[in-house]
């Protein structure tokens, strides 16, 4: 048998299994198990096909087909233009995310704390990018997303920039953290109602506490919203990602908090996405 063969095999698989996408699954996970390039499978598509090599990427295609992601598979997903170690402890980065990085990005900062870090993906694309200068801290109440989040930095040659601390939300800070310019977090906000009906690829296999407050979606930002102003500079920015209906009850809280300069910044399909909103450079707050 040769790969061409095999692929379009797999790609069968995972469409009657129900696999949005089958046949870029497949490419992928045959480039995986190659240890190649996923845009090196059509030079190889008329080679061949190892016995054991094609016994592991059967058993690897019946995987998926199960709806494991393919992030877990691999054990790495590509966010912002990098590769980040992720497990079943942490959320899969997603496109969307990357609106919360542009609203960052876009505004002037220098000490970051994410909340919520989980593989330390925002955390640490921001770090990046912002350059040496910037300084960042991730919390989660994870100790198992902590160690991804660490073993990322150290991957990203980041470790000089950043800390990780265990705890809820703000909670995880020690008394003495300086004000921090920016404060990210993309929390669980999906309602108990909808996390009954995820797609199986979610809801079986990333991690329950990042992805629902097991009511109606909204605890976190009211946590967060209580306490990220005393720990902001006059003028710091608070970000967060929402669901997709969430935008008016967020944008209130922040309100409520006496923030200004609130905006609601759709996804690429146009859903409410991202929230920001800026701590008053007076010191009323």
């Amino acid at each position: 048998m040769i790969w061409s063969d095999l692929l379009r095999q797999a790609a069968q698989t995972l469409t009657a299994a129900g696999i949005e996408g089958a046949p870029r699954d497949a490419r992928r996970l045959a480039a995986h198990v190659l240890g190649i390039d996923a845009s090196r499978i059509t030079l190889i598509a008329q080679d061949p096909v190892a016995p054991g090599l094609a016994q592991l990427y059967t058993q690897i295609i019946d995987q998926r087909a199960r709806r494991v992601p393919v992030s877990h598979l691999t054990g790495t997903r590509q966010f912002y233009g990098r590769t980040f170690e992720v497990t079943p402890d942490v959320l899969d980065p997603r496109p969307e995310t990357e609106i919360l990085i542009q609203a960052a990005l876009a505004r002037p900062w220098q000490r970051l704390l994410d909340l919520g870090t989980g593989s330390g993906c925002i955390l640490l694309t921001l770090l990046a990018e912002r350059g040496p200068t910037a300084f960042g801290i991730g919390t989660d109440l994870s100790r198992a997303a902590l160690a991804v989040a660490m073993r990322n930095a150290a991957a990203l040659r980041l470790g000089d920039h950043v800390q990780f601390h265990a705890g809820s939300w703000l909670d995880a800070l020690p008394a003495s953290t300086a004000a921090f310019d920016l404060i990210v977090s993309n929390p669980p906000y999906i309602t108990l109602d909808e996390y009954a009906v995820l797609d199986p690829g979610v809801g079986l296999y990333e991690p329950r506490l990042a992805l629902t407050d097991e009511g109606d979606g909204l605890a976190a930002y009211r946590q967060i919203t209580s306490k990220a102003p005393a720990h902001l500079v006059q003028g710091g920015w608070l970000i967060v990602e929402i669901g997709p209906t969430q935008g008016p009850a967020v944008a209130d809280m922040f309100t409520r908090i006496g923030f200004e300069t609130i905006t609601v910044t759709p996804d690429f399909d146009g859903r409410d996405r991202v929230v920001a909103g800026q701590k008053p450079r007076s010191a009323l707050l």
